[in-house]
């Protein structure tokens, strides 16, 4: 028994270096393949919408998060005053980030 736990300290203590890069590799090509797949792309969309948000003006039909379609009819840094259906009493402020589309076929009317 003496001569088999000291074979197997003899070859853990070398490959324990070896398994230690091995270990360290490995999480390295994890992350670097969850960047490529989760967070670039996530990224990439949220240029885009912030983009979007950026040729945003007043009279441009949007669609909300929530699936209203309405009119934009006030706009400041962060909210966005937008008109609901045909009520004109119907005003609700709201985030620019719960918009998901614009239409710019409002203005041409």
């Amino acid at each position: 028994m003496n001569l088999l736990t000291v074979l197997a300290t003899k070859g853990s203590s070398a490959s324990s270096a070896g398994s230690l890069v091995t270990m360290i590799v490995l999480y390295a090509a994890i992350i670097g393949v969850f960047w490529f797949f989760a967070i670039r792309p996530q990224r990439k969309q949220q240029k885009q919408h912030d983009a979007m948000l950026t040729t945003l003006e007043v009279g441009d039909s949007i669609l909300t998060t929530s699936g209203f379609f309405g009119v934009v009819i006030d706009i400041t840094d962060e909210i966005v005053v937008v008109e609901f259906g045909n009520n004109k009493n119907c005003r609700i402020p709201m985030k620019k980030d719960n918009i998901v589309e614009i239409d710019k076929q409002g203005n041409e009317e």
